[in-house]
C-alpha cells in the first residue's frame, strides 16, 4: 500500500492532462481499502475512485485522495453446460477481461472489446458498445461504502441501469469502490451483429460464418480505425451520448435530413448518432491550439498535448450549443468532469 502526497494525475488520465492529486493511492484488496480510508487524515477528506481514468476530464488539481483500484482476479463461481458465472476484480482490465472470455467461447461481451478502463468502471458507467451494455450479463457487484466502510452487495436492479447510467453516477455517486463484479456469461450464445458495420466489417474479413472471436476481432477493427490510441494522442473515447428523442420529433428531423443516422431505442423513441450531428455541423476534424475533435470520429474530442480540461471543456459547450441551434437536439456529455 502506497500513499503519495501531491501526485501527478497525469499517468492515470487518458486524456493526458496535466494536474495533480492531494494524496494518492493505490489499493490491491478491500482490506487495504479499507486500511487507507481508517486514517484519522483522510476521514474528512474528499475522495475519487479512479479505475482506467478513461473517462474522466480533470479540470483543476484534485484537493483530496484519489484512490486507484489494482484489485485483481478472475474466479468461477458457477458453471453448467450452458453458462459460466466469473467474479471478477474491480481492477482488472476490461478489455483482457473480453478477451480472456472470448479465448475460452464464453459469449455475450464480445461486442465490447477494445473499451478502455477497469472492471469496476463497467457497471457505474453501464458501458455499451455495437447494441450490447454490460448490463445483459451482469448479475452483481460488491462495493465498499466508503463511508461505513462495509461491503455491500447490489444486484441488478439495485443499479438502476439506464443508457450510460446507473445508481453509481447518481445517488451513489463518489460514496462506493466497486471492489468486483459478477458476470453471467453463455457458452452457446446468440451473436449480435446487426448494429453498426459489423456485418460488413466481418464480410470484409472473409467471415461468412462468424463465431464470438470473429465477431470481437470485427469490433477491434472498427474501433481501432475510427477512435485514436490515447497513448498517441490524449482523449476518453465517445465524449458525447448518443441522443434519445421521440419519434415524433425524429420524423421532424429525417424530413429535413434523410440522410440522418439514428438506431431504434424504447417504445415511441429513437436513439440518434451524435457523431453524425456534431459532423453535419461542421466540427468533425477541428483543431484549435492543443485541443480539438478527431479527424475520423466527430464524438471524441481530444489532447494534442497541452491542452487544459477547461479548454476542453469549452469546446464541448460551443458544440453542444451548436447542435442545438441546427438540430434542436440537446448532447449531453458522457464523460464525467472534476
Amino acid at each position: 500500500m502506497l500513499i503519495q502526497e501531491n501526485a501527478s494525475l497525469f499517468p492515470y488520465n487518458t486524456f493526458g492532462i496535466r494536474c495533480s492529486a492531494e494524496y494518492l493511492a493505490q489499493f490491491t484488496s478491500v482490506s487495504e481499502l479499507q486500511e487507507i480510508l481508517s486514517q484519522n487524515k483522510f476521514h474528512t477528506q474528499s475522495k475519487l475512485l479512479l479505475g482506467g481514468g478513461s473517462n474522466i476530464l480533470f479540470t483543476k488539481d484534485f484537493n483530496g485522495l484519489v484512490l486507484l483500484n489494482e484489485i485483481k482476479g478472475i474466479e468461477t463461481v458457477a458453471e453448467d453446460p450452458q453458462s459460466i458465472t466469473l467474479k471478477v476484480g474491480g481492477g482488472e482490465n476490461w478489455h483482457q477481461f473480453v478477451s480472456h472470455c472470448v479465448s475460452k467461447g464464453w459469449g455475450g461481451l464480445e461486442n465490447l472489446s477494445l473499451i478502455p478502463g477497469k472492471v469496476g468502471a463497467a457497471p457505474m458507467q453501464n458501458i455499451g458498445a455495437y447494441g450490447v451494455e454490460q448490463n445483459a450479463c451482469f448479475i452483481e457487484l460488491d462495493a465498499l461504502d466508503m463511508i461505513s466502510k462495509s461491503v455491500v452487495i447490489f444486484s441488478k436492479s439495485d443499479c438502476h441501469f439506464g443508457y450510460r447510467e446507473s445508481y453509481f453516477k447518481q445517488k451513489g455517486k463518489d460514496r462506493y469502490a466497486i471492489t468486483s463484479v459478477t458476470y453471467k456469461l453463455n457458452k452457446h450464445p446468440k451473436l449480435n451483429i446487426e448494429y453498426g458495420a459489423i456485418g460488413q466489417e466481418l464480410d470484409m474479413m472473409g467471415v461468412s460464418t462468424p463465431t464470438i472471436g470473429t465477431v470481437a476481432q470485427a469490433v477491434i477493427n472498427i474501433r481501432s480505425s475510427k477512435l485514436p490510441d490515447p497513448k498517441d494522442i490524449g482523449n476518453s473515447g465517445s465524449f458525447f451520448k448518443n441522443p434519445i428523442i421521440e419519434n415524433v420529433i425524429f420524423e421532424l428531423l429525417k424530413s429535413n435530413y434523410p440522410t440522418i443516422v439514428a438506431y431504434p431505442a424504447q417504445s415511441g423513441y429513437t436513439k440518434l448518432a451524435a457523431g453524425w450531428l456534431i459532423e453535419k455541423a461542421g466540427w468533425k476534424g477541428y483543431r484549435e491550439g492543443d485541443f480539438g475533435v478527431h479527424k475520423n470520429q466527430a464524438l471524441v474530442l481530444v489532447n494534442y498535448g497541452n491542452a487544459s480540461g477547461a479548454e476542453i471543456i469549452d469546446l464541448s459547450n460551443r458544440i453542444i450549443d451548436d447542435v442545438k441551434l441546427k438540430f434542436g437536439v440537446d448532447l449531453e456529455r458522457e464523460v464525467n468532469i472534476v
